[in-house]
């Protein structure tokens, strides 16, 4: 299995050191980077100085999404406790008092901070995850406490289940057509595909790739090339995999860590990989071979 090789090294670089268990990253075009605090439940701007601004909102903020109002939309699980072990930090299980997810949106300007969305039909919201919007500015929502997807309009306050029976489902993201949508589940090793046929509606189920329950995957990213970039616990890292479903790379971190949960891009040039090394409090940048894919709603 290629790894590192095909990244370029003189680029790697740690952006942000010693932060709260680091999640849901989006990069903005100002150089800054926002990453979801599961721990403590935050939202805090790293910005192109290394100075930070946080945002506090309870729970355990976990995946995040520009919204076509300019707000952030925050999947909350709720929040969790953690524990350390050999110096990484990680869940160790539910917060006290965590009665299940929630939406947020948050204006970056005022700091306002509001919860749009706590049930699906009479059903109180399980532990969400990751969200992204599509082009008509809805949003698909992980859920992971329920095993399901959920499409939302958190704008107008609407939400209604899609799929369900998942298994731990973890990660998502659209391919760059917007055609597909891809889900990560953590134990199973399945990278879970859909054709999308329209707004909310998915069509033909199938894994894209299995790993044999080997690595334990957690959010993802789609690359401009529309590869799969699904954070890989067991291997410190980022698998990337084709949209034929074949691992064609794996970037590793330099210092292990078995909670790397996620991945965005951005820079400059749109070919900057942030990744969050969760366990240590770290979050890397690294130029990407194939390039970043920009996001709807992307400022």
């Amino acid at each position: 299995m290629p790894t590192n090789d095909v990244f370029d090294a003189s680029t790697l670089r740690t952006v942000a050191a010693g932060m709260p268990f680091l999640e849901g990253p989006i990069a903005l075009d100002d150089g800054s980077v926002l990453v979801c605090e599961l721990e403590g439940g935050a939202l805090t701007r790293v910005l192109a100085d290394g100075s930070r601004h946080t945002i506090r909102l309870g729970g355990g903020a976990n995946g995040a999404a520009l919204g076509p109002d300019g707000a952030v939309y925050v999947d909350n699980s709720g929040g969790f406790t953690f524990a350390t072990e050999d110096g990484i930090r990680f869940p160790s299980g539910g917060a006290e008092g965590n009665e299940g997810g929630f939406v947020q949106r948050v204006d970056l300007d005022s700091g306002e901070v509001a919860t749009v969305l706590t049930h699906v039909g009479s059903e109180h919201l399980g532990g969400l995850n990751d969200i992204v919007f599509d082009a008509t500015g809805s949003c698909y929502i992980v859920d992971t406490g329920m095993g399901a997807v959920h499409y939302a309009n958190p704008i107008a306050g609407t939400i209604r289940r899609i799929e369900g029976d998942l298994t731990i489902p973890n990660g998502m993201g659209l391919s760059p057509e917007g055609d597909r949508l891809y889900v990560s589940e953590t134990y199973v090793g399945n990278i879970v595909v859909w054709d999308v046929v329209g707004p909310g509606e998915l069509a033909n189920r199938r894994v894209l790739f299995n790993d044999g329950g080997e690595h334990g995957w957690d959010g993802l990213a789609i690359d401009g090339a529309g590869n799969v970039c699904a954070s890989n616990l067991a291997a410190s890292g980022v698998s990337v995999i084709s949209p034929d479903g074949e691992e064609i790379a794996r970037f590793v971190t330099p210092v292990y860590d078995s909670y790397v949960t996620n991945v965005c891009f951005g820079g400059p040039e749109g070919d900057t990989a942030y990744v969050c090394s969760a366990g240590r409090g770290i979050l890397y940048s690294v130029r990407w071979p194939w390039g970043g894919l920009r996001l709807h709603f992307a400022r």
